[in-house]
């Protein structure tokens, strides 16, 4: 596995890819079970799908998706298994079928209860990360199915985060979730700290009644404080980013209901089936992946963009970027050694039409472009035709234009109807000429409902475990954050250090520099609080 690159089966692939069209002039539509996976816009030949073939053989595929599906370690540098897929199963595997049932009967009977006795008009969600992107775009594309309650979402260390998600609720009926696998996120815990304080300030005397938490490490949520019925458990084997279909997945039963939850796991579910058991040649994750991967090592494209079609789907992109760059952002394969070719292409985007106006000139006239993944659902929820009509014939041209480009010949003609002057006319036709040929996918949903999104995420999740093993890579670590992790640690510690030169020995010059500038800030927010604590001590308002 050290030299990907000079194997033989992907050397095949290469050229595979190099002589593919792209197959704009014939159908590729894939059925993945509700969902149309349209890939007629990527290069696609039969060598192409005889060369996939042999490289995904090559790359142990068929093992790797077994052993996800059966609890194997392929996690290989934490040694967990990754299985997120069992907690969607209708039949969740033996081993771990009881831990999973119980802690879904846990948490329906804690939402009836709730429900049944009228309990927190406002729920406040506090994680980061893989304990929050889920949840928050489930609770935001889904929000027309019901509104029983509000639901707010804070995640960033800033303060203005948590304030914002507080501001203007009614203490007494708020409910606050701390979702934290490990318990020791940084930010959550930060986020709650300053949700009690709020809860204290505002006369309630027993603020960690209000909390529930969510995690694999029930002891350190016993130990802030939060009762024991209160707190619902996942397991070390869920990767925090695979990690909406456990109990995670609160926040949703609590403000679309627990059928909604439910419905995201069973679109899930059958879209697990599909990957378990469709041909290879018909199976859209898979294809999905080759794609991806014959566009960035291959063709070079070091990115590419999502446009859902679908204001509901905002959130879609930030979620797909941690799935995407946290699980492929690294180069080192399972023997140890240094990935050799392109890979790991970053993902951006933002809802069409808006990105139209926005950066869809550089996808159609940089030298280069990027890839498009076009999300795109065939009915609305709303009775305003035209807006839906023009919402598709949008998505629909933007991608024809994408494929097919503008010759100077083309753009000539249609300069030199205004233009009779020759020379500048060939000069204004050179600006509007299109290269043409940039790849793309379309995704077609039904409609958007939980089922559906359920699907298409589990679809994504698919393509990115095999886009994994093309490169041989393991999807499902993140050291790269935990490093990150660790020197935010150091540095808050030196920030807070009364021997401010023997703190910042250890940093580079330039962060041992912001860090005595950046103290003195520090030094004004101490005191800030210890003002805030004693007015609140005193009776007073702490905002005062």
């Amino acid at each position: 596995m050290s030299s990907l690159s000079k194997s033989p089966a992907w050397l095949a692939f290469s050229s595979a890819v190099h002589t593919s069209p792209l197959t704009a002039d014939s159908l590729r539509i894939l059925p993945a079970v509700d969902l149309e996976v349209d890939l007629s816009t990527q290069r696609y030949s039969v060598a192409f799908e005889q060369a996939s073939a042999a490289l995904l053989n090559q790359q142990g595929f068929e093992a790797a998706r077994k052993g996800l599906f059966a609890g194997e370690a392929i996690n290989w540098t934490e040694k967990r298994a990754a299985w997120h897929t069992a907690l969607r199963s209708e039949h969740p595997p033996a081993g771990v079928a009881s831990a999973i049932k119980a802690e879904q009967e846990r948490l329906a009977n804690f939402v009836d209860l709730v429900n049944a006795q009228n309990l927190y008009r406002n729920v406040v969600h506090l994680g980061i990360g893989g304990s929050d992107w889920g949840p928050r775009l489930a609770v935001e594309a889904l929000a027309g199915v019901s509104s029983r309650r509000t639901i707010r979402f804070a995640s960033n260390v800033d303060a203005h985060a948590i304030t914002g998600a507080l501001d203007g609720l009614d203490p007494l009926d708020t409910l606050v979730i701390i979702s934290s696998k490990s318990f020791t996120t940084t930010e959550s815990l930060a986020n709650a700290a300053r949700a009690i304080e709020w809860f204290t300030a505002n006369g309630v005397s027993e603020p960690l009644e209000h909390f529930v938490a969510v995690t694999a490490n029930p002891a350190a949520a016993r130990a802030f404080g939060i009762r024991d019925d209160r707190i619902f458990e996942f397991w070390d084997w869920v990767g925090g980013r695979y990690s909406l279909w456990s109990s995670i997945g609160l926040p949703i039963a609590l403000g679309l209901g627990l059928n909604a939850l439910n419905d995201m796991r069973r679109g899930a579910a059958e879209m697990d089936e599909h990957f378990l058991n469709a041909p290879i040649a018909r199976n859209a994750p898979v294809q999905m992946a080759l794609s991806a991967v014959a566009n960035c090592s291959v063709l070079g494209y070091a990115s590419f963009a999502l446009c859902p079609y679908d204001a509901r789907l905002r959130q879609l992109v930030p979620w797909l970027q941690q799935l995407e760059m946290e699980s492929l952002g690294k180069a080192t394969q399972i023997d140890g050694s240094t990935l050799d070719v392109p890979s790991s292409p970053a993902v951006w985007g933002m809802p069409g039409t808006d990105s139209q106006h926005t950066f869809f000139q550089w996808l159609h006239q940089d030298g280069k472009g990027a890839p498009v993944d076009f999300v795109l659902c065939a009915k609305p929820d709303h009775q305003h035709t035209r807006h839906h009509r023009l919402l598709i014939a949008n998505c629909l041209a933007q991608r024809a234009a994408l494929r097919e480009g503008k010759s100077f010949e083309q753009a000539l003609a249609a300069v030199s109807q205004t233009e009779k002057d020759p020379v500048l006319a060939a000069q204004l036709a050179q600006h509007r000429v299109h290269p043409g040929g940039r790849p793309s996918t379309l995704i077609v949903l039904p409609l958007l409902d939980a089922k559906q999104l359920g699907s298409l995420l589990a679809l994504y999740e698919h393509k990115v475990f095999t886009e994994g093993v093309l490169w041989g890579i393991n999807p499902f670590d993140q050291w790269g954050v935990e490093f990150g992790k660790r020197l935010a640690v150091d540095i808050e510690k030196s920030l807070d250090a009364e021997d401010s030169e023997s703190a910042v020995s250890a940093f580079d010059p330039s962060t041992a520099h912001w860090i005595r500038r950046l103290a003195t800030s520090a030094d004004d927010s101490h005191a800030y609080e210890r003002r805030r604590e004693e007015r609140i001590a005193r009776g007073q308002p702490p905002e005062a």
